[in-house]
């Protein structure tokens, strides 16, 4: 319930109903104006109910204590953080909580996709050189805490050069490295050496949206140009929920000596790992 008894400014907003003086905020930036939130927490994060007495905005407690729960995930650790961040990011064909448009072709139900050899074999080209990027940047370990995320049986560096000498091995050409997986890589490289938070949620993003979806495109770009075969890059050595519980533990015990800054500028990469995730996972399309 709404209370009218005043509050000293030192209190917290977020922590107590608060009597603001209208005369004072009005010169003041609203901070918990949508302007204000990152892209990915508007879709979820809910501005405060406020009323007006006499002149007084006043915000009830409750209203005030559903603030504190902005983090959809967060009782589960900093792992169903981030899914949830990366599924809002899907379109609704496919994930049941994808809130994206469909705008790009590879964005389409992959039953509609029109696939060719020469650019799936691109996008092996272009995906090796992230994962040999992301797999050398882990072996080097930066900053400390990348060295948890050593042989964890997600690799697949190894397994795309398997791949890709089948195909030679049919007689198709394997060309170099296109724009897409260089600039990716590039920017995987330099992004590791200064902000530890946002390089891991790449890992996070390509490693487990390649054991899911990615898996289930791999089926169906196989069924349409390869008469059925399984690539080795859609087999891991082990039992894959097992491989991907144990990453998972490690990152949320990583995230446990973050800043909640810290973990949100992680949270707020997510979107620019789909888009170069998008750019490489296109040229199956060229």
């Amino acid at each position: 319930m709404a209370s009218l008894t005043s509050i000293s400014q030192s209190q917290s907003f977020l922590m107590k109903p608060h009597l603001i003086n209208t005369a004072i905020t009005s010169a003041r930036p609203n901070y918990f104006s949508s302007n204000f939130l990152p892209l990915w927490s508007r879709s979820f994060f809910k501005l405060p109910r406020m009323t007006q007495k006499n002149g007084v905005v006043v915000v009830s407690a409750t209203t005030a204590e559903k603030l504190k729960k902005r983090y959809p995930g967060e009782a589960k650790g900093f792992v169903e953080e981030m899914r949830f961040v990366a599924m809002k990011l899907h379109t609704k064909e496919q994930a049941r909580e994808g809130e994206k448009e469909v705008k790009e072709p590879e964005e389409r139900p992959v039953t509609k996709w029109e696939p060719t050899v020469d650019g799936y074999i691109r996008f092996l080209v272009d995906s090796k050189l992230v994962y040999d990027t992301l797999e050398g940047i882990i072996e080097k370990a930066p900053f400390p805490s990348y060295a948890e995320f050593r042989n964890t049986g997600l690799e697949r560096s190894e397994k795309l050069a398997k791949d890709l000498e089948w195909f030679k091995e049919q007689g198709y050409t394997i060309p170099e490295p296109s724009s897409p997986g260089i600039s990716y890589a590039q920017y995987l490289e330099e992004l590791s050496e200064k902000d530890p938070q946002a390089f891991i949620c790449h890992f996070y993003n390509i490693y487990f949206a390649h054991s899911a979806g990615g898996r289930m495109i791999g089926k169906k770009v196989a069924e349409k140009i390869l008469g059925g075969k399984e690539l080795e890059f859609y087999k891991w050595d082990g039992e894959l929920p097992k491989l991907l519980q144990n990453v998972r533990d490690k990152l949320n015990k990583v995230a446990e000596s973050w800043t909640r800054e810290e973990k949100n500028r992680c949270l707020e990469e997510t979107e620019l790992s789909f888009k170069h995730s998008g750019e490489i996972l296109r040229l199956i399309l060229s």
